[in-house]
């Protein structure tokens, strides 16, 4: 504890360069991961190579690929950035899909006849009914990306990372145990607040649940009556 205190400013620093390697890819990845699912969705013909690219990408060793892009981007950010976005893809883009191929047909069939384009129907319609499977994904490709930022130490850019490598050489594993945590927190953290975001994001899906708790109240105290 004591370590960590004395070394705060440095840990704040590299926990900031830490979520901003792990969350960018992410913010890349719902960036391409959208409209890419829509279009499977739309031209089912699309989706089997798309997801055998996918497969290919979760596939890939995360330092090979960081090996043959430092000839490409060098020793920068992008080096790390990139192969996340890649793997985060392998994630979201079959959520993306399976969240739109959730929503009803009736729902759909109502929408257009009401009178809803193709755009309007998906941006107002379908995304807002595959938010819960999609945030459902997010969690799952936030929370690997925190955990993967740190394999991106051994080319020399891995935020939190720095103090594995660096404890291992000093054998000092204070400052790996201090790293470990904060890894953890952030994971714990990004995931809550997702969870947050879904909720806020689905307000119908709360009121549904007031409705079933209200709906066991009442036949719970209907069978005490009868009883």
């Amino acid at each position: 504890m004591s370590w960590a205190w004395a070394n705060r400013a440095l840990l704040a620093q590299y926990t900031g360069s830490h979520l901003y390697l792990a969350l960018m890819p992410i913010l890349f990845g719902i960036i391409v991961a959208v409209p890419v699912g829509v279009l499977c969705v739309r031209f089912r013909w699309t989706w089997p190579p798309i997801l055998s690219l996918t497969s290919i990408f979760y596939a890939m060793p995360s330092l090979a690929l960081y090996l043959v892009l430092i000839d490409y981007t060098g020793l920068t950010d992008w080096t790390v950035i990139i192969p996340l976005t890649l793997f985060s893809l392998s994630v979201l883009i079959p959520n993306v899909v399976d969240g739109l191929r959730s929503v009803p047909q009736p729902v759909r069939q109502a929408a257009t006849a009401m009178g809803f384009g193709t755009l309007r129907q998906i941006v107002q319609v379908e995304l807002p009914l595959a938010v819960p499977i999609i945030i459902a994904g997010l969690r799952v490709a936030t929370v690997s990306s925190i955990s993967l930022v740190s394999v991106g130490q051994l080319i020399g850019i891995g935020g939190l990372g720095y103090f594995f490598t660096d404890g291992v050489q000093r054998d000092f594993p204070t400052e790996i145990y201090a790293a470990l945590i904060l890894i953890v927190i952030l994971a714990f953290l990004a995931d809550g607040l997702l969870v947050l975001m879904r909720r806020w994001l689905t307000p119908w899906e709360r009121a549904r649940g007031t409705r079933r708790a209200l709906s066991a109240t009442l036949r719970g105290s209907r069978a005490e009556g009868a009883t």
